[in-house]
């Protein structure tokens, strides 16, 4: 006699085929079913509970970006699903791979205008690469097998919506998943491409390499195309991490979120090679006269965001590796030793503050006591706001750690949700959450799951009672700072509440306590809220230092505000 399973139970097991081992979400009535399944699969599939389906979609994006491998999120019919639409929209834009599965009412009812009857097809049409409802209890794992596949393939959002009646019924259990089928294979660059940018780099005389997650496991290759052609490097944010932030080759990045020496040097660059990026601000940050040459492996993106001399179509890390091999060696030249020395300088002026005793805390010391606590393969959250300018920074990381934020859509309150995602895939590791207040006050209820499944992830609050990326903006732009302040918040006795360990530091003394204590804990989250003065990061993408283009008055009055000393502009190190 032919065995048959719920159609729910079908589909949890292709989730596990997989490699799905655990799927955030809010039970609901539309979603009963799949509740039953999880629970009959609960050795080999965790389902965790969160507070706000929003938190589960973050989750789930964040476990793609750490891992490269699908997230998996759920949420129950009309409001269960709509919360999801965040956390997608980011993993839509940061391109890596989810999958959403939605709560509907049952077949009976569509159409009916139903309690939390809603058509979902259309709201999620816009996110998503595909975008399902299922038809038939027999097609339930089929569909979403597919959607696994869909994810992959486009590194995007995968939508199957179904109908609550379907996930009881029972049926044949026979349908074979096609993740052991399912290959992939990398894009070789065309020899003549490779030859064309090679040509033109030998008539550079300011070459930069620009780098992006494309290259996410080529520290290696990245250091001997910087050595061997004597090319200064720059990151995107998304990048930090590839390469050690130690290495003297790195400049950092570009923009706002960004680095002084990743500024200049990418503005003076005569020969741009942008290596696995889709980095949206090079055209603002750029300079637009440099000879430009994009590798990726989507097409679509050439041109996008700067003229284009050279397209190559291809692996970035192969596309550098036959660079080195068929490029003569260029020798270490003024370019090169000036950018390496201005890292030095801005090393030197960051690190200046690292013991700074004020009170509210300068950010710095937050930093130094983060670095000085981290592991070896420690992974860093951060969140959206002067937090991204601050981590991209000030985190000294050493290659084997990983980083993940919220690129392309910026989302605030992404840090602890993303927490959750990182200690659940990577349990060995230490984790580490960078918040500010505007951001941890969005999806702080994440903290109840960190404590309910025992996280001992740090989650770290740099409380300035502000919105204060946003406030920066309004000072750009000659608005009125207005709706941007924010009211203080114990953290502390609210985490406390919620299951963490917490404490709040005003003064180097007590960060250096907090952050000690916070080494003793090993089966709960640790909340440290640091109040930080209410100060603007160095906005490197406007400095006044450079004595041929601002006067003595300007220079003085950037410096004084800033306390920039001493700091060289790379155009007087080019002399």
């Amino acid at each position: 006699m032919e065995k048959k399973i719920p159609a729910s139970e079908a589909m949890v097991k292709v989730l596990e085929s997989w490699g799905v081992d655990h799927i955030y979400g809010i039970p609901g009535g539309s979603f009963n079913s799949t509740m039953d399944a999880l629970y009959a699969e609960q050795g080999k599939i965790r389902y965790i509970q969160v507070r706000h389906e929003e938190v589960g979609s973050l989750a789930a994006v964040t476990d793609a970006k750490l891992t490269g491998k699908v997230g998996v999120v759920f949420g129950s019919a009309g409001p269960g699903a709509t919360h999801l639409i965040q956390g997608l929209y980011d993993a839509q834009m940061d391109h890596v791979p989810v999958v959403a599965l939605l709560g509907q009412v049952g077949t009976e009812l569509m159409n009916t205008y139903g309690f939390q009857e809603l058509n979902e097809n259309p709201m999620f049409a816009d996110v998503s690469v595909y975008n399902r409802t299922v038809m038939t209890a027999e097609q339930l794992p089929l569909v979403v097998d597919n959607a696994i596949k869909e994810a992959y393939q486009h590194n995007g959002v995968a939508v199957v919506t179904i109908p609550v009646n379907l996930g009881t019924v029972e049926i044949p259990d026979t349908f074979i998943s096609s993740a052991n089928t399912y290959r992939t294979s990398m894009l070789m660059p065309d020899e003549k491409d490779i030859e064309d940018a090679l040509e033109l780099l030998k008539t550079a005389e300011r070459p930069y390499l620009y780098i992006g997650r494309g290259l996410l496991g080529a520290e290696d290759v990245i250091k001997e195309f910087s050595e061997h052609f004597s090319m200064p490097i720059g990151a995107s944010a998304l990048a930090k991490g590839i390469v050690p932030d130690a290495y003297e080759n790195l400049m950092g990045q570009a923009g706002r979120v960004a680095t002084k020496p990743g500024v200049e040097a990418v503005r003076l660059a005569d020969y741009i090679l942008f290596a696995g990026s889709d980095f949206p601000f090079a055209m603002a940050f750029f300079n637009p006269n440099a000879k430009f040459v994009h590798v990726n492996i989507d097409k679509s993106t050439f041109g996008r965001r700067h003229k284009v001399d050279v397209a190559i179509l291809g692996d970035a890390k192969e596309t550098l590796r036959q660079m080195i091999a068929k490029g003569e060696k260029r020798p270490a030249d003024k370019w090169f030793t000036a950018n390496q020395e201005n890292k030095k300088n801005w090393d030197a002026w960051m690190h200046s503050f690292d013991e700074a005793t004020q009170s509210p805390l300068r950010i710095e010391p937050i930093y130094a006591q983060v670095n000085e606590m981290a592991e070896e393969n420690a992974i860093f959250i951060s969140d959206v706001g002067n937090v991204t300018v601050d981590s991209i920074r000030h985190l000294n990381m050493n290659g084997k750690q990983k980083f993940a934020t919220s690129g392309w859509f910026a989302t605030m309150g992404n840090a602890v949700p993303g927490g959750i995602a990182a200690k659940l895939s990577y349990p060995d590791n230490q984790v580490f959450t960078l918040s500010g207040d505007g951001g941890f006050a969005m999806m702080c209820q994440g903290i109840i799951t960190q404590s309910q499944y025992h996280l001992p992830i740090i989650n770290v609050i740099l409380t300035n009672r502000s919105l204060g990326f946003i406030e920066a903006e309004q000072e750009d732009t000659h608005q009125t700072k207005f709706g941007v302040s924010l009211v203080d918040v114990d953290f502390a006795k609210v985490a406390e509440g919620m299951g963490a360990k917490a404490y709040t530091a005003t003064n180097l003394e007590e960060l250096k306590f907090a952050f000690e204590e916070a080494r003793k804990v090993t089966d709960q989250p640790i909340v440290i809220d640091c109040k930080v003065e209410d100060y603007r990061p160095l906005p490197v993408e406007q400095l006044k230092i450079d004595p041929a283009i601002f006067s003595a008055e300007e220079i003085k009055e950037f410096a004084e505000k800033y306390q920039v000393h001493d700091m060289p502009a790379l155009t007087e190190l080019l002399k």
